[in-house]
């Protein structure tokens, strides 16, 4: 049967299920985005970014584009042009920021773990003593592996050596802590689509006070000192995706509504209910249990039970859409996506589901297991 996206249970690792107050916000009649109501929408998304960031110093670029533009516009101008530019990667999106990065400087080094396992801090320490290296770029939560990746365990060495510390928050942001003034961030890229629950289609883009004062030129479209300059009129530069900037707006008024520390509380329960369940049906995580995600739980596919066998199954036969692998982990892995507005319900059905794939396959030593550990995490 084809699947309904109406009706279906919605667990991917982003885009995320959207609240209807959000679909409804799309639903306005086209708007004059050089007028005062659109206006209006520009500056009450700035007055409430501050709640999607936990802070309230720095300053924030609203652009049309996925968040692969965000990254694009915060690293071709942010990578400094006479120093030495710290890769860190360890998944799909880490290789995605190191092809970036090489198109903005020649000058770079880049330290690889292996996908799953946890970005190399003592390397990266090692190379930020020797004085020259002028940025770090890492990805804070890795979705393709379903890893959070520590940055307090790195902050204090990138503080020390006075690089600026660009990170891909886009699956981050709004699903697992990340206090900017802390950890001394410089940039971060949030995406619309994940933690704050509203539509693809827009990238945040927050700067220190530091990182304003350090941009240079870049790409035309995603300057972001024009896009800084505009928002300081309740303005965008260029024609905005109007629609998804309505929607953005609701769904900052419904994170306000839930409180930021509300909503990671609820993902991080998720996320644990999620990994108990994992071990209760005799599934392993693939990535190193330590740094396993709170908002993407990535789990290895059993032996002789592919992608058809649970992924397709679970679409086709319960309506239950989870994500499968990238790169060298596609096929290897499917991942349970557990934030934005995910809840308990959504979790019941995709674990009651998986359990009976399980079970038909002759796989399920402890039937009702998966189930009960949700049950008994449920508030």
């Amino acid at each position: 049967m084809t699947i309904d996206p109406e009706t279906a249970t919605f667990l991917i690792a982003g885009p995320v299920r959207i609240h209807p107050r959000v679909l409804r916000a799309m639903s306005t009649s086209s708007l004059n985005h050089r007028g005062d109501y659109f206006h209006d929408v520009v500056g009450e998304i700035q007055e409430l970014l501050p709640v999607l960031f936990g802070t309230k110093t720095g300053r924030n670029a609203i652009l049309t584009g996925s968040g692969t533009a965000g990254l694009e516009a915060m690293y071709s101008q942010l990578v400094p042009p006479n120093a030495r530019t710290l890769v860190l990667k360890n998944g799909n999106f880490g290789d995605r920021a190191d092809q970036i990065v090489r198109r903005s400087t020649k000058n770079l080094t880049v330290l690889e773990a292996p996908w799953g396992r946890h970005i190399p801090v003592d390397a990266a320490k090692a190379e930020l003593e020797k004085g020259d290296v002028g940025a770090v770029c890492v990805v804070h939560n890795e979705t393709s592996v379903g890893l959070a990746n520590r940055l307090d365990q790195l902050a204090p060495a990138v503080r020390k050596s006075g690089a600026l510390f660009l990170v891909d928050g886009i699956s981050a942001v709004a699903g697992i802590p990340c206090p900017i003034e802390a950890w001394g961030i410089d940039g971060l890229v949030a995406g619309s689509q994940k933690g704050l629950a509203a539509p693809a289609g827009l990238s945040i883009v927050h700067l220190s006070d530091r990182a304003v004062g350090a941009l240079h030129d870049g790409t035309f479209y995603l300057d972001l000192k024009k896009h800084l300059e505009s928002h300081e009129k309740n303005d965008t530069p260029w024609t905005p995706a109007v629609p998804v900037f309505l929607a953005l707006l609701e769904a900052l008024r419904l994170l306000k509504e839930e409180g930021l520390e509300s909503r990671l509380h609820r993902t991080a329960t998720l996320a644990k209910a999620t990994r108990a369940a994992v071990a209760a049906v005799g599934l392993e995580l693939f990535p190193d249990a330590e740094y396993a995600s709170d908002t993407v739980t990535a789990i290895k596919n059993p032996p002789g039970l592919g992608d058809n066998e649970l992924r397709k199954a679970l679409q086709e036969t319960y309506h239950v859409l989870v994500q499968g692998g990238q790169g060298s982990a596609k096929g290897k892995i499917f991942r349970i996506g557990h934030m934005g507005i995910a809840d308990w319900p959504d979790l019941l059905v995709t674990v009651a589901a998986l359990e009976r794939i399980l079970g038909k396959a002759g796989r399920l030593p402890h039937p009702g297991a998966g189930l009960r550990a949700i049950v008994d995490a449920m508030p």
